[in-house]
């Protein structure tokens, strides 16, 4: 049930921010004279203090904050799983040395790291800040898919194949690798999730491009019209309800999974007589 909803939740914004532009067909920075109007029939979502139309913001700025949050998990995905792998896998030498760069990104503060990084971009477009976010988040996946490589590395159909002659890299990629794909999708989730909220830490900061419509630029420009003084509550509030809805998702979906994967989080249905 909890997958189920969860990935309604994101293909509904899945949705939105594929074909949202194609079918409103606006410019999401467009003015106009109806400066801080509320919900409307002509404005569903009401407008800016400049007259820019919110909820074509809101479509437009799905595709950025959706692109950054993917982007940056994936590289960050690749990273811990070539780190934690190779690591837990090959042990030794290599496993201290990758133990320490792991350590050393584990224990420096993310979003200070993320702000002095961000700030030194010659360019702040969506890649560079995808970037930017994937380097400071892979290490807690590295660290969880290592322990997992050190435990699945002693058992016996790993071990079989070791026998048989196979080759290191056929072991890791075709007999552990497979095992541990529940436990890289929930930490792909819950990277996307953090990356989300640190690309919208880094627009409402003015750190990213403003000149692309974000949710997180949204809030920055809501926060710089003083949109909660004056009470334009549809300015602030759509954005920051998105960025809440797409986390739930995204956490019910890596809930449900961990209830697949790990059979003592799994809810046992008694039978319908005993029950009743």
């Amino acid at each position: 049930m909890k997958i189920k909803i969860g990935a309604g939740i994101l293909v509904f914004f899945a949705l939105m921010a594929i074909f949202g532009p194609l079918l409103i067909g606006a410019d999401p920075a467009a003015t106009s004279e109806d400066g801080l109007q509320g919900p409307s029939a002509q404005h569903w979502l009401g407008t800016t203090q400049t007259g820019q139309d919110i909820l074509v913001q809101i479509v437009y700025g799905a595709r950025i904050s959706l692109g950054v949050g993917v982007l940056s998990a994936l590289i960050a995905t690749v990273l811990a799983v070539a780190v934690g792998l190779v690591g837990g896998y090959v042990g030794g030498a290599v496993d201290e040395a990758l133990s320490v760069l792991t350590n050393i990104f584990l224990v420096l503060p993310a979003l200070p790291l993320i702000i002095v990084l961000a700030g030194y971009l010659p360019q702040r477009g969506v890649a560079s800040v995808a970037v930017v976010i994937a380097v400071t988040g892979w290490a807690w996946g590295a660290r969880v898919l290592r322990a997992q490589t050190l435990s699945v590395r002693r058992r016996d159909f790993v071990q079989a194949a070791r026998a048989s002659g196979e080759g290191p890299l056929r072991i890791v990629f075709y007999e552990i690798l497979p095992v541990l794909l529940p436990v890289i999708a929930t930490s792909f989730l819950a990277t996307v999730v953090a990356a989300i909220l640190a690309e919208a830490g880094l627009s409402f900061l003015g750190l990213a491009d403003l000149s692309t419509v974000s949710w997180g630029s949204m809030l920055y420009f809501a926060q710089n019209g003083q949109a909660l003084l004056i009470g334009a509550w549809w300015w602030f509030i759509p954005p920051g309800l998105c960025i809440a809805l797409i986390g739930t998702g995204l956490a019910l979906v890596n809930f449900g999974i961990d209830e697949i994967a790990n059979p003592r989080l799994r809810t046992i249905k008694a039978p319908r007589k005993a029950r009743a």
